[in-house]
């Protein structure tokens, strides 16, 4: 296991949204790029504690991105909303030439924001983002399915403690796959006090999760951001899903196969043997792929 050090927590000012922002290396700030990075759906900052740790002696930005951890924030009318959040993040913190990193929805965000701030950041690092084929955008898609609430906000929200939830978690796919240290983290910075009464909830409330997941092929205007982004992009990809209803499985890749070729200057690791989860899995990998570009 390793143990990195506890960062300094920040609020900052989003697209109408008070955001929690941590930082670690504040000292090294300007003597190397900084590392801006980004989450996926229902996750949080402190998922990527273990990541960072590999990391010694750099500047590190991690975001609770709007309505997760301990930021505040609405469902989003489109997932451009994060990009925007996550560009102020950068402005608020006078990035130049930084590195964004994203996980998953994480990823989409990344892309939105370099596209809208490009001399913020150098290049950009994505961990299967969730950008689908041009084709699986349509306006209205949300209202579609507004009768089909999504299965992520069935989930338990209250907890006796991280470690019950950890104890609970830790046998069970996808989480029996993880570094324990990044389930740990994920229980133990994903709770906050009950506010009604003893106890933990879900610092990401399910029903908010769920309407992040119907937003998701509302941006069609991601695919103008990949075009419009002209920093070097590495798309790390994991396991496609064997058919099409696999694709609810979290499990497997959301990313489209030709991602990195729609980029100017796209480049692809293809993972067919990992799940989505690839920083929760192998932080030391992702770690590499964040300092190799």
């Amino acid at each position: 296991m390793v143990v990195g050090m506890s960062p300094i927590e920040h609020r900052v000012a989003g697209d109408g949204v008070s955001l929690c922002v941590f930082e670690w290396g504040a000292d090294q700030r300007g003597r190397d790029d900084t590392l801006l990075l980004a989450h996926a759906t229902g996750f949080h900052a402190r998922c990527w504690d273990q990541v960072i740790a590999r990391l010694p002696g750099r500047h590190v930005l991690a975001v609770d991105e709007r309505g997760h951890g301990r930021s505040e924030g609405e469902p989003p009318a489109d997932w451009r909303m994060f990009g925007r959040d996550l560009a102020a993040v950068a402005r608020a913190f006078e990035l130049r030439d930084a590195i964004g990193v994203g996980h998953s929805m994480g990823g989409h965000a990344t892309v939105e924001a370099a596209a809208a701030e490009p001399a913020r950041f150098r290049r950009l690092v994505l961990i299967d983002p969730v950008i689908g084929p041009p084709e699986a955008y349509v306006v209205g898609s949300r209202a579609r399915f507004a009768d089909m609430p999504h299965p992520t906000a069935r989930r338990r929200a209250r907890w006796a403690s991280a470690a019950e939830m950890v104890a609970r978690f830790r046998d069970r796919p996808p989480f029996d796959a993880w570094d324990a240290a990044v389930l740990r983290d994920y229980c133990e910075y994903g709770l906050l006090p009950d506010p009604a009464g003893d106890g933990f909830v879900l610092a990401c409330d399910p029903a908010f999760e769920a309407d992040v997941y119907m937003a998701a092929l509302e941006n069609a205007g991601v695919h103008d951001s990949v075009a419009a982004v002209t920093q070097p992009v590495l798309v790390v990809r994991a396991m496609a899903p064997p058919t099409l209803r696999d694709m609810m499985d979290f499990r497997y890749s959301p990313t489209w196969p030709g991602l990195a070729a729609a980029f100017r200057h796209g480049r692809e690791i293809h993972l067919p043997e990992a799940t989505h989860f690839v920083p929760m899995e192998d932080p030391a990998g992702v770690a590499r792929y964040i300092l190799e570009g």
